[in-house]
């Protein structure tokens, strides 16, 4: 069987594309608006893309035709954002914080998490999550109705017991995020991990 992205399947390209292309990690993006509200969403359009700078991006698109989600428009404005990695215990509530609300209205709002100041940027973290990167915008890029936001890190908040700073290197079973899986409502653990030596 062919699927055609051209031709007689392009309308469900979003729902194929996000079936096949699995596990997809989660960045669980905080941002600021003008009013001071904080502005909670989670995208799983999203991946890791350098190292020299580090760079991070993620997709986030439109509410409707023209009119950019307030993530994107946080972003536009201030030029800084917080990504989270989600692991299971938070998902719940990072779901919840993809419903769709008026401008200003906080996401985060009666889901029983707490914010902590960054370091380096104004942009709030949440307390719970086990990650969080703060990052600035690097650029973005706009193809047809994608929206690439490509952002540097500049620093990131690592619970106790993930790194090991002797080795630099993260503890595998302690850190378990999960991943996208086909939409609208499934996604997957990571805590089956098996080696395969280069």
């Amino acid at each position: 069987m062919k699927i055609d992205l051209d031709g007689e399947h392009a309308g469900q390209a979003y729902g194929i594309l996000s079936a096949l292309i699995t596990p997809r990690p989660i960045a669980w993006v905080t941002t600021v608006d003008e009013a001071g509200s904080v502005n909670a969403a989670p995208f799983s359009f999203f991946n890791v893309f350098g190292s020299r700078p580090p760079l991070v991006v993620f997709a986030p698109g439109n509410k409707e035709p023209g009119i950019p989600k307030d993530t994107a428009r946080n972003i536009r404005r201030s030029r800084e954002f917080v990504v989270h990695m989600v692991e299971r215990q938070l998902g719940q509530q990072m779901v919840a914080t993809a419903a769709p609300l008026d401008h200003g209205v906080s996401e985060l709002d009666g889901l029983g998490l707490d914010l902590l100041a960054s370091d380096l940027i104004d942009v709030p973290r949440i307390a719970q999550a086990s990650v969080a990167m703060e990052c600035r915008e690097h650029s973005v890029v706009e193809v047809g109705q994608n929206r690439l936001v490509i952002g540097t890190v500049h620093c990131i908040h690592v619970r106790d017991g993930l790194f090991d700073p002797q080795t630099m290197r993260f503890n595998v079973d302690a850190y378990a995020p999960i991943g996208r899986m086909a939409s609208p409502d499934w996604y997957c653990g990571t805590e089956d991990l098996y080696e395969i030596k280069r």
